[in-house]
């Protein structure tokens, strides 16, 4: 397969994989509703940024050697699951607290959106923290490497389209969702949805902590 020939069905398969549910959608979903579409970029770049990071390691071997690595694979998943769990727990706690407040009949407060560049490291954790990320490089990228084309370089530039193509994605998902921003802020509604999306980290830490290679 050349170059050209391979681009359609790489297209295609990032538009698949960005539209498949898992920790990335969520947290973007998330800050999209809460905090809105400003509130929700920091999160897609420091996504992407995290996997083109992957991407490249990928192609340096480096993330097969990560794949390969008993030790190095636990490491990343408890790493990983740890942090999903951490996320839906504090989703948990800002639930609790909405409703609290509600009930005794105060002015809730208004949920106060992560800095942008915690909400970049906490896209980025997310990302470089999910082993099956490695596993999945490994296998995704190569098929669509020509022969005789350098590998590291052609990764790379695979992996700048996928970025492009993710981040317009999600960010068009950001603003869709953003744009119902002022109901989902209300306070009950804030708290069904911060239970909600607890509850789905949570499951989600939980996936990847038991999950096999």
């Amino acid at each position: 397969m050349d170059l050209v020939a391979a681009l359609p069905a790489f297209v295609v398969a990032v538009f698949l994989i960005s539209a498949s549910p898992g920790p990335a959608m969520a947290l973007i979903l998330r800050r999209a509703a809460l905090h809105g579409f400003r509130g929700a970029v920091p999160t897609v770049l420091g996504l992407e940024a995290g996997l083109y990071v992957w991407a490249l390691l990928a192609a340096a071997g480096f993330a097969a050697l990560v794949a390969a690595s008993e030790v190095a694979y636990l490491v990343l998943r408890v790493a990983g699951a740890a942090f999903l769990i951490v996320l839906g727990v504090r989703a948990w706690r800002a639930a609790w607290r909405q409703r609290r407040e509600v009930g005794e009949g105060t002015e809730p407060v208004a949920a106060s959106p992560a800095r942008g560049w915690a909400a970049f490291g906490e896209g980025f954790v997310v990302m470089l923290a999910n082993p099956k990320a490695a596993v999945f490089m490994i296998a995704f990228y190569p098929q669509f490497v020509p022969a005789d084309m350098p590998l590291f370089a052609t990764t790379a530039g695979f992996a700048a389209l996928q970025v492009v193509l993710e981040t317009g994605f999600y960010l068009a998902l950001a603003a869709g969702v953003a744009r119902a921003g002022g109901w989902f802020r209300r306070p009950r509604i804030r708290a069904r949805l911060e239970a909600v999306s607890g509850t789905v980290l949570v499951g989600l830490g939980l996936r990847v902590a038991v999950a096999a290679r």
